[in-house]
């Protein structure tokens, strides 16, 4: 298969102002979808908005993507759950989106970032005004590059009218640029799974994001399953129109916005929020190709051209974001050494620059399982016996050359856990759901792999650290309200 297309953003230096009049290739929407969203009548005069906020990505020691949309109202669409429930599970895609509960839709005009790293933006850059049509969903995407290592950047995100009359509205936030890879620096992060917007536990969102808040970690990622396509509230997402607004109504509610608008995400994707359950390149949902949802996942998350990664967070920390959706073979394949979740490329990518780090700890984030155990009649991940020979063949190689410094991360399970794979030592922690009400699907407690288990929702952190003794990376399992519920602590000389 492809790669998914790189996005085309505007580049920023502290020389040089750049920009591009397009955020994503607008042509991978589909033909005959994109030509329905560019007919929409567009009011020149009308102000925008920016009811979805802002997102923080793909963050280094010296760049950063900033995420930004135009909207038509300041504020989202009420929530009505009981307008929603006569159309649950509808999947002919004939709901309007634009008028669905949680909607934002999007607005017409032009946006510029300030960005220094001063709060009162004595020291500010501005960019370009960037024309961002609602052909493209109101986004745009600043590439942010020459940034200083280990600082904070101050944003400021202002927008106009096509006719170029100012909006009051205007968007602040900031984030913390990574130390360079030699710097002796404690670094926290947290990791976040399942979100299903149907049990969200507050009106404004998660608990889980106002306790991530109080934390103040350096970045947080995103596992996937950020959205469900298919289970959810409402009509199922079988457009492009209602993919969106799945992500409008979960990223605009107000405790997620003010958590998004002022830390460093990563973002992974998965089955639910790409297109269906256990979705493989080719498939379909209603009208929604493969090829629809890659599109709408990229424009709905700042992320760079590749969909695998590494991010190395000063001496003690570097983390890598797998790919799990877009090379993999057919669960109903045969297994066997041609079946693959990574494909051959990202495999050795993954092997290579694994191989290749000094880091104190190096964290593997997957959207699905590698150690488990998962339910027996799944037949979707590497903890499973539809992808045993992969699965094997990477545990295998992760004892062998960096088994005392990893550990595996993972979202898409409904539960929390730690486990310890019995044949090769591999530690695998579970983030869970992001609430409470989505805790669910366990096979049970199984002694010979779990450390720790538990059937309720909230998130993991991750502390590397050293003193004068050892380097130590704290893993914690926290509840909603953040509260701890399982640690453990690992070290090296």
């Amino acid at each position: 298969m492809q790669r998914p297309p790189s996005r085309n953003n505007t580049m920023v230096t502290r020389r040089t102002l750049l920009h591009t009049s397009t955020a994503i290739a607008l042509g991978a929407l589909g033909t005959s979808q994109y030509a329905l969203i560019a007919a929409e009548a567009v009011n020149d005069e009308a102000l925008p908005h920016q009811a979805t906020g802002i997102k923080i990505g793909e963050v280094t020691d010296s760049s950063a993507i900033v995420w930004v949309r135009l909207t038509q109202q300041a504020n989202r669409l009420p929530d009505n759950d009981d307008a929603l429930k006569p159309q649950q599970g509808n999947k002919d895609g004939t709901a309007n989106a634009d008028t669905l509960p949680g909607a934002c839709p999007a607005g017409n005009g032009s946006v510029r970032l300030l960005f220094g790293q001063s709060d009162d933006f004595s020291d500010a850059q501005t960019t370009d005004w960037i024309t961002v049509p609602p052909a493209q969903d109101g986004i745009h995407q600043f590439s942010l590059n020459s940034l200083a290592p280990d600082s904070i950047f101050y944003l400021r995100v202002e927008c106009r009218s096509a006719k170029g009359k100012y909006s009051p509205s205007v968007v602040t936030g900031k984030f913390r640029t990574a130390p360079d890879a030699n710097e002796d620096i404690a670094i926290t992060s947290v990791i976040l799974g399942c979100h299903l917007y149907q049990k969200r536990d507050h009106a404004d969102g998660f608990t889980t994001y106002e306790s991530v808040a109080k934390l103040k970690p350096h970045f947080i990622v995103q596992t996937g399953d950020n959205v469900y396509y298919d289970r959810d509230l409402g009509p199922f997402s079988t457009t492009i129109p209602l993919a969106r607004w799945q992500w409008q109504r979960m990223f605009s509610l107000p405790r997620h916005r003010s958590l998004l608008e002022n830390v460093a995400s990563y973002w992974e994707k998965d089955d639910h929020d790409l297109l269906k359950n256990d979705s493989w390149p080719g498939q379909t949902h209603g009208q929604l190709t493969y090829a629809d949802g890659l599109a709408v996942f990229n424009n709905q998350t700042p992320s760079g051209p590749l969909p695998y990664r590494t991010f190395r967070w000063g001496k003690h920390l570097q983390i890598w974001l797998v790919e799990g959706r877009d090379y993999r073979s057919k669960n109903t394949d045969a297994d066997g050494p041609n079946k693959t979740i990574l494909g051959p490329i990202q495999k050795a990518w993954l092997k290579k620059t694994l191989a290749e780090s000094n880091a104190s700890w190096k964290i593997l984030i997957s959207p699905t399982p590698i150690v488990g155990p998962d339910r027996a009649k799944k037949n979707d991940n590497h903890a499973n016996e539809a992808f045993q020979h992969e699965g094997n063949e990477i545990r295998a190689w992760i004892k062998a050359n960096v088994a005392d410094h990893l550990i595996v991360v993972n979202g898409d399970r409904h539960w929390q856990y730690h486990s310890v794979h019995p044949q090769t030592g591999l530690h695998e922690f579970s983030a869970g759901p992001t609430s409470d009400g989505l805790a669910e699907g366990t096979p049970g407690e199984d002694k010979t792999y779990h450390r720790f288990h538990r059937v309720k929702g909230g998130f993991i952190s991750l502390t590397a650290a050293s003193d004068k003794k050892a380097r130590t990376l704290t893993v914690r399992h926290h509840d909603i309200n953040g509260t701890v519920v399982h640690e453990q602590v690992l070290t090296r000389s």
